[in-house]
């Protein structure tokens, strides 16, 4: 069985998170219930709506690859991956933020090969900015139907760094890690819009020692992989995927 090269992707996929952006937007302008998942989380129509979008353009375009997607994982749909490549798909990161209209709110596709993610799409409606990462060959920001602009991660300035936290869900775990962090500010953002600054070169670290699921992850990392930068687990392993149950470890994605 063979797999298209992630390049022949991109455009496919840059255009399908527009889509799917759009859809939720219609929602956020229009009006949407609240339900709360087993997990206690909150989901909304925009989440659903997007997923089907997304679900059916990746089943018409890459038939033999699996989707792993968080609406569907929710209501107990898991496909088996194994070994093979896989799509990890979040429809609507920062589902918080949504509810709260708040503009940090994402559409999330990456996809994953040898448990790592190797193109990655985070796009934030609002906004109309669309962040592609290739791992090997590079990565990008795109407003509206402006031009794409190479992004890369920084190195932490001397003065030190600019730290980012999830502004739904700091911990005080990661407070106590940040003690021992030389911080030249800290930024409260949510979504995987943080990875995305990361790479951008915008600010240098992102600590979530709290708990996570893949297609939270995995196209922010992707995106932060194809810029420089890095995303690993406290001992300092690159953070994996397609790992039992699909929960993260705590993680510190970094810039370069």
């Amino acid at each position: 069985m063979s797999y298209p090269d992630p390049s022949a992707l991109a455009k496919e996929l840059c255009a399908l998170a527009h889509v799917a952006g759009r859809e939720i937007l219609k929602f956020y302008h229009g009006g949407f219930q609240v339900r709360e998942k087993a997990d206690t989380s909150p989901v909304t129509e925009a989440d659903e709506a997007a997923e089907a979008i997304i679900l059916a353009a990746l089943r018409t375009l890459t038939p033999d690859i699996p989707i792993v997607a968080e609406e569907e994982a929710a209501s107990g749909k898991v496909v088996e991956v194994g070994d093979k490549p896989f799509w990890l798909v979040d429809p609507l990161d920062g589902t918080k933020e949504f509810i709260a209209g708040r503009d940090e709110f994402t559409v999330n596709i990456a996809l994953i090969e040898d448990t790592r993610p190797v193109l990655a799409v985070v796009q934030l409606p609002p906004l109309d900015l669309l962040f592609l990462g290739i791992v090997g060959t590079g990565a990008w920001r795109q407003v509206g139907a402006g031009a794409r602009a190479a992004i890369g991660a920084r190195q932490t300035p001397a003065e030190g760094a600019t730290v980012l936290a999830s502004r739904s869900h700091f911990s005080e775990a990661t407070n106590d890690w940040l003690r021992d962090v030389a911080t030249a500010s800290l930024r409260r953002a949510g979504s995987s819009y943080k990875f995305c600054l990361i790479a951008a070169g915008e600010a240098d670290l992102y600590p979530r020692l709290g708990r996570t699921m893949e297609w939270d992850t995995a196209a922010g990392h992707g995106v932060l992989a194809a810029a420089g930068g890095s995303v690993c687990t406290l001992d300092g392993a690159e953070l994996a995927y397609g790992k039992p149950g699909f929960e993260n470890p705590h993680f510190i994605a970094r810039g370069a």
